[in-house]
């Protein structure tokens, strides 16, 4: 049975980070962020990586996926009316990540290097905190 329009924004009011306000596109674009980049720890260090990492050691069908991932938060941040500017910003960092890192081995050791979702997430945040400041999160 298919939601109308109502029911379904009645349903993503109910659910948190679900909505199209600043603060559920901040929680939705840092988890992303978390789980392309941070998610896990190499062993015996304190250095990050994620599934942009892993994903991306699999030729083309990894760096496909992984830029797919990355342009999701760039539409996230077309949603917030981001400048032009910021938005291409953020498209070439993941056009960088895809390109080089589809060179096989080097790509894979440039995707641990460069992270560009990261960056993209810093760009976001940068926007959030001027133009909606009451989404700003203390870090800790």
């Amino acid at each position: 049975m298919p939601l109308s329009q109502e029911q379904f924004s009645q349903l993503t009011k109910d659910l948190p980070g679900m909505g199209s306000d600043p603060h559920s596109v901040r929680a939705r674009v840092e988890a992303m962020e978390k789980v392309l980049e941070r998610s896990f720890h190499i062993p015996g260090t304190r250095i990050p990586f994620g599934l942009d990492t892993v994903v991306g050691l699999v030729p083309v069908l990894g760096d496909v996926v992984t830029a797919a991932m990355g342009a999701y938060i760039v539409w996230e941040a077309r949603n917030l009316g981001m400048s032009k500017w910021q938005l291409m910003r953020m498209a070439a960092n993941v056009g960088v990540d895809t390109a080089i890192g589809a060179v096989p081995l080097v790509g894979d050791v440039f995707d641990f290097v460069w992270r560009s979702n990261s960056k993209n997430l810093r760009i976001i945040k940068k926007h959030l905190d001027k133009h909606h400041p009451g989404t700003r999160t203390i870090e800790g």
